[in-house]
């Protein structure tokens, strides 16, 4: 009965969702016009992607800093590539934040680390986007406009807004199971990465993906959305692991 009970209310609060925040056809349309990985998906799933679009707008709240405007082509730009690794496994894992702060470019944030010895190293970094654990999340938007130029499949895929929700993915441990589960999947593929790199091939994985088996994965979802038919024929195993996870086989749409 209790799950009849939050099923209806769930179903109530996305219909007055989806009635508050309908999103135009003349945007949906642009946006689909500056992101041809997403233009280029089924019909159906472009219409689940619009439906959560909508009910992402209406469950995260936008923040410009620094007296930078989020327009609605801001907003619905970001939802529309944060919603596409959850297309098929439900808007619910992104639960864990609201705040989402967006900089009209990269910011400069000031770090330090203590090393074994105990000495406080200072420096700078900059941040094109940042996904802190329990939120908010930070775009730069300079940054996620890039996305609109980076559907080659012989670059490394770079995709901002996909790159950071799937930081917000990984720190959800129940979605990708034990670290032990998956580890090895991914130092491997890393591995494989690190040689086709050094060999001088392109690689449609960001190197940045050396730094970290944390970064590794980001990267990794980043080209399974942005140039999947790439991904799956440089490393066929790493984009069979990201398609069972994701329930989603983008390199076969259209």
């Amino acid at each position: 009965m209790w799950a009849r009970l939050r099923q209806g209310w769930q179903d109530w609060r996305d219909t007055r969702d989806l009635r508050k925040h309908p999103i135009p056809e003349a945007l949906w349309q642009l946006t689909l016009a500056r992101h041809p990985f997403l233009a280029s998906r089924s019909d159906a799933d472009l219409q689940q992607l619009r439906r959560l679009c909508s009910l992402f707008l209406a469950r995260k709240e936008f923040h410009g800093a620094a007296g930078f405007e989020v327009t609605d082509e801001v907003a619905v730009a970001v939802a529309a590539q944060a919603c596409l690794p959850v297309l098929q496994i439900g808007l619910h894992w992104y639960d864990g934040f609201v705040g989402i702060v967006m900089h009209a470019g990269e910011v400069i944030a000031q770090r330090e680390i203590i090393d074994d010895d105990g000495v406080v190293h200072r420096y700078e970094e900059t941040l094109a986007g940042e996904a802190m654990e329990g939120g908010p999340l930070m775009l730069a938007w300079s940054e996620v406009k890039l996305a609109e130029e980076s559907a080659r499949p012989i670059d490394p895929a770079y995709n901002v807004v996909i790159h950071e929700f799937a930081h917000v993915l990984s720190q959800r441990h129940d979605l990708l199971g034990p670290r032990s589960s998956w580890q090895a999947i991914l130092e491997l593929a890393s591995d494989q990465l690190s040689n086709r790199l050094d060999r001088g091939l392109a690689s449609v994985i960001d190197p940045y993906g050396e730094e970290s088996l944390d970064e590794f994965f980001a990267v990794a979802v980043e080209a399974f959305f942005v140039a999947p038919q790439g991904l799956h024929q440089e490393q066929p195993a790493l984009y069979l692991w990201l398609a069972k996870h994701f329930r989603q086989d983008p390199a076969q749409v259209r």
